[in-house]
């Protein structure tokens, strides 16, 4: 029986863990519709009730790709997607829109493509800057009353802004980076802000873009147009520190008798029963592999440990580069 969570005061019932469904599309080479539907039907029987997309992922091709699959099985799935970042025609360049008309417009393309008539959860993936997030969540709050949304989350944003936006409508979930590598959320409010106000916490890249699964040593082997390329933590200067925190969680898991993804994802389902880890993958073996995080048993002391193993600030390089970092803590 797959453990479930919930989220915010809204009470959206998700799998304990859910599954992001960017790569599916792109940023991690190429990709594979047919695995892709064939991990997300494994998903599904194994009672993972929670996906995750945006609509700047692969430029719609994640959401017309979940739109097909969620013909059929609508009730069995919760469904998050995002808007607000803007992508240029080709690489990786983006501008962020998050103007009350844009939310109305992003809203209506994303419900096309996805083939459904309300999305559960809906986020700004990141604020524009110099917008109020009170204007942005003010229309989102609009389509929560026409019935197209069912609740509101927020991806990337600081305690203060979270605070003025629960002010205007309740905010379900904050969706923000967090693993034993950014941990940000630990130190910067937002996880104390979520838990005053009673938005749960879902955390994206909770396995360190797969670099905490300790199979990966670098970018080598990766397909050129892998974004991991681009990232500041596996360049060359970062590389060794980064593996060498990696080596201490293979070591933690090695005596637990799990693999290094299982421990860090159980690290991030022991730090409350308000957080969600949605790692991401195209492959029906690293889907089964994850969802073994949730029969591992962690105690204070084991949780502890794995902290202090990679404490927060240690992992060397910025999590994003430079056009990547708009709009963080916003």
């Amino acid at each position: 029986m797959m453990k479930t969570r919930i989220l915010g005061k809204d009470g959206i019932a998700v799998s304990a863990i859910g599954l992001g469904c960017m790569g599916m599309s792109e940023f991690y080479g190429a990709h594979d519709d047919a695995e892709s539907l064939a991990t997300l039907e494994r998903a599904l029987e194994l009672g993972v009730s929670f996906l995750d997309t945006a609509d700047m992922y692969g430029r719609g091709h994640n959401e017309t790709l979940l739109g097909g699959f969620l013909k059929g099985r609508r009730d069995r799935v919760a469904l998050a997607t995002k808007f607000g970042i803007v992508r240029e025609a080709d690489g990786y360049g983006r501008r962020i829109d998050t103007s009350a008309a844009y939310v109305r417009t992003a809203c209506e393309a994303s419900l096309k493509r996805l083939g459904i008539e309300t999305i559960d959860l809906y986020y700004a993936h990141r604020l524009e800057p110099g917008r109020p997030v009170e204007e942005t969540v003010g229309a989102m709050a609009e389509l929560v009353r026409q019935g197209k949304v069912r609740a509101i989350g927020l991806s990337e944003v600081s305690a203060a802004t979270l605070r003025r936006a629960a002010a205007v409508h309740p905010i379900a979930a904050v969706q923000s980076e967090w693993s034993l590598w950014s941990r940000d959320p630990e130190t910067n409010g937002v996880l104390a802000a979520c838990r005053d106000l009673g938005t749960a916490f879902v955390a994206y890249s909770p396995l360190g873009r797969g670099f905490l699964t300790g199979r990966l040593d670098g970018t080598e082997g990766l397909a050129e147009n892998d974004f991991r390329r681009l990232s500041p933590r596996f360049r060359a200067e970062n590389l060794a520190r980064n593996q060498a925190l990696v080596e201490a969680v293979k070591g933690l898991a090695a005596a637990k008798g799990v693999t290094p993804g299982q421990l860090v994802l159980a690290w991030l389902l022991a730090q409350g029963p308000d957080v969600v880890p949605i790692p991401g993958t195209r492959r029906r073996a690293h889907l089964e592999e994850n969802l073994g995080a949730l029969a591992i048993t962690l105690d204070a002391a084991e949780v502890e440990a794995i902290g202090r193993a990679v404490p927060p600030g240690a992992a060397a390089g910025e999590r994003y580069p430079e056009e990547g970092m708009k709009g963080l803590n916003a």
